[in-house]
């Protein structure tokens, strides 16, 4: 798509929101069916037509180089016939999920016969900006339309190929089940202007949701005309309590850190209570160490860890996303809640202790999205919560908090059955 002007750019934008909303209204009757089918015959597409899909992929990672990629994005970017596999399964997965539109959350009949319930609906038109990653693509159409809404999806030009490819073989396969055509769009435009163009239309837009870095989130934020469903960053903390079992808190902080250390739900701060800091330091530091991660702790961790380095307030308030670690000795829970809910990022903390009573302290304490007890960070995850998927993690209070699969896509409205009541 070629835009001349603002104008055009501007119109090019009211004409997808347009398509997307009234195609928004036709989702919110498709029966379950129709979207099972969707989802199986794409998945059929991908696997039979790969090729279609690598071809597409080739010519993003031969221009990869000019966009300054990072050899960690460049093997993000690229698809084989594994992954594209793997998107496949992701897309039947989520057809066996269970459709959450109709479902009725609550019910009651009222002493003057009127029957009152609350039902799960679609939220209407999602646009989603995302990062460069093509299966990422497939996932989010995906769990839009299986949840009744349609989506514009605005993905990063680096992927620009591959995500045309599989948005088309999804269109050929919605053709076919008989899906409203405009169900789920790509925009055609890699002009940046056009994002600040859709965040103004919220007269079609129910909801924006931003994946990837935390300057376009808070671009997006302070643009937006709707609700965004958003987290800006994941400093995640492990506290290792005065009665944890050490050798599970060393195995904890270890997976929490080093498993997937550029992901938001990796551990980035850890805190020791100081009657365990020596024993738990030597056995963590040769383990830590062995992985190559950096630490910059206070003085008194530093006194038990030579190598670490000094840490400021900046370092403890930091979303890594590296094989870093700030670290700090506290002298109480107290104090270690206090610590996470100043420099946290409400994402995901963790306690490690053999006590419930302080495993209660530290889950009505810390104001987080999702508070662990006993285990790592990692698990913050929509396939790990067993929602099946999900289309981000949000660490805000409303409408959703912390991973969001179909059900945190929808709202609710009320259903009122009478017998010719009339209000006295």
């Amino acid at each position: 798509m070629a835009t001349g002007s603002v104008t055009d750019l501007q119109a090019y934008c009211q004409l997808v929101a347009r398509q997307a909303h009234a195609a928004a209204a036709q989702l919110a009757q498709v029966t379950d069916a129709v979207k099972q089918r969707w989802l199986r015959e794409s998945a059929r597409r991908l696997r039979q037509q790969q090729q279609r899909v690598l071809e597409a992929n080739a010519r993003d990672l031969e221009a990869a180089p000019g966009f300054g990629l990072t050899a960690a994005q460049t093997d993000r970017l690229r698809l084989t016939p594994e992954r594209i596999d793997a998107i496949a399964r992701g897309l039947e997965e989520v057809a066996l999920l269970p459709d959450p539109v109709g479902e009725v959350i609550e019910s009651r009949v009222r002493p003057n016969g009127l029957e009152v319930a609350r039902v799960r609906v679609p939220l209407g038109v999602v646009f989603f900006i995302y990062e460069s990653r093509p299966n990422v693509t497939a996932d989010a159409a995906a769990l839009c339309v299986k949840s009744g809404n349609a989506v514009i999806l605005r993905g990063g030009k680096e992927a620009a190929h591959s995500s045309r490819a599989i948005v088309e073989l999804m269109q050929e396969a919605a053709q076919q089940a008989g899906l409203p055509e405009h169900a789920f769009q790509l925009v055609a435009t890699q002009d940046r202007e056009a994002v600040g163009h859709f965040l103004k239309l919220d007269q079609y837009i129910s909801l924006a949701i931003p994946r990837g870095g935390e300057g376009l989130i808070r671009r997006v934020v302070a643009e937006a005309t709707m609700p965004v469903l958003k987290h800006y960053a994941g400093n995640c903390h492990v506290y290792v309590d005065q009665h944890a079992d050490l050798d599970m808190a060393v195995r904890i902080v270890v997976n929490a850190k080093c498993q997937r250390p550029g992901v938001c739900n990796a551990l980035e701060s850890l805190l020791v209570h100081r009657e365990v800091a020596e024993p738990f330091w030597a056995k963590a530091a040769p383990e830590l160490e062995a992985r190559r991660v950096e630490i910059r702790a206070d003085e008194a961790t530093r006194r038990l860890v030579p190598a670490a380095k000094p840490a400021s307030d900046e370092d403890y308030a930091t979303e890594y996303l590296d094989l870093i670690l700030s670290a700090r000795v506290v002298d109480s829970l107290e104090e270690a809640v206090e610590h996470i809910n100043r420099y946290g990022s409400h994402h995901t903390d963790a306690i490690v202790t053999g006590r419930l009573d302080c495993a209660r302290r530290f889950v009505a304490g810390v104001d987080s999205a999702a508070v662990v007890v006993n285990a790592s960070t990692r698990f913050n995850d929509g396939g790990e919560f067993g929602l099946g998927a999900e289309i981000g993690i949000s660490t805000d209070k409303f409408h959703a908090r912390g991973p969001c699969g179909l059900k945190e896509l929808t709202t609710y409205k009320w259903v009122v059955y009478g017998n010719g009541q009339v209000r006295e």
